[in-house]
C-alpha cells in the first residue's frame, strides 16, 4: 500500500472513532496525560486544519494564528469531519506530495510531513479508542508504514520531546503494541488505571 493510501485509511479511521464517541465521552481522561477526549480530538483536527495551507505550500508566518484556539465548536463531530475531508483533498490533490512543506520547525519534503501525519492520526487514534472503549485495532498495514518510518525518527522525537520515551513491551508483542510502546504509550492502558 502506497503512502497516501495508509494517510487515507488512518484518517478514516480517526474520523469513524470520533463519530462513535457518546456526548459524555468527551471530557474522559485519555492516554495524554494533559488532554480528555475533546482536547485529544482538538488537537488533530489542528493539525488537519494546518495540513491544507501546509499542503498547498504557504508558510507557518503566512497561516498565522488563525487555528489557535478551540477547532470543535458546539459540533465537535462535523467539525472533525470537515477538517478531515479538506486535509484529504489538500494531501491528494495533484503535486501537492511533491512539494516541499514549510514547518516551524524547517522545510521537508511533503511525503515526510504526510508521515507525521499518518502517525499523527494512528496514535491519537489508538489514544481515543481506548479512552472511549472503542476497539483499539488499527489498519495493520498503515501500522507497518508507521513503524518503518518512526523507526530512523524516533530518537529524534524523543530528543525533541515531541513524544515520550519508548516503552518496553514483550519479546512477541504485536506490531501495533510495538508501534503504540515506540510512541511512549502503554499498549494496555485504561482510563481506570
Amino acid at each position: 500500500m502506497d503512502l497516501l493510501e495508509s494517510y487515507r485509511r488512518s484518517l478514516g479511521d480517526f474520523i469513524d472513532r470520533v463519530e462513535r464517541v457518546s456526548p459524555r465521552q468527551w471530557s474522559a481522561r485519555t492516554p495524554c496525560p494533559d488532554w480528555d477526549v475533546r482536547m485529544l480530538v482538538n488537537h488533530v483536527v489542528y493539525e488537519a486544519r494546518w495540513s491544507v495551507p501546509l499542503f498547498a505550500g504557504r508558510t507557518v508566518a503566512e497561516v498565522g494564528d488563525r487555528f489557535d484556539g478551540d477547532q470543535l465548536g458546539g459540533d465537535p463531530i462535523a467539525a472533525a469531519r470537515e477538517a478531515a475531508s479538506q486535509a484529504e483533498i489538500a494531501a491528494s490533490h495533484p503535486g501537492a506530495l511533491t512539494r516541499t512543506v514549510h514547518l516551524s520547525s524547517g522545510d521537508l519534503p511533503a511525503t515526510e510531513y504526510l508521515h507525521q501525519l499518518l502517525a499523527e492520526h494512528l496514535i491519537h487514534g489508538w489514544d481515543l479508542a481506548v479512552a472511549v472503549g472503542d476497539d483499539p485495532r488499527l489498519d495493520a498495514d498503515a501500522v507497518r508504514e508507521c513503524a518503518r518510518w518512526f523507526a530512523r525518527h524516533a530518537v529524534d522525537y524523543q530528543r525533541a520531546q515531541l513524544t515520550r520515551p519508548g516503552m518496553e513491551v514483550p519479546t512477541d508483542a504485536d506490531a501495533q503494541d510495538r508501534l503504540v510502546a515506540a510512541f511512549g504509550r502503554d499498549p494496555h492502558w485504561t482510563p481506570a488505571g
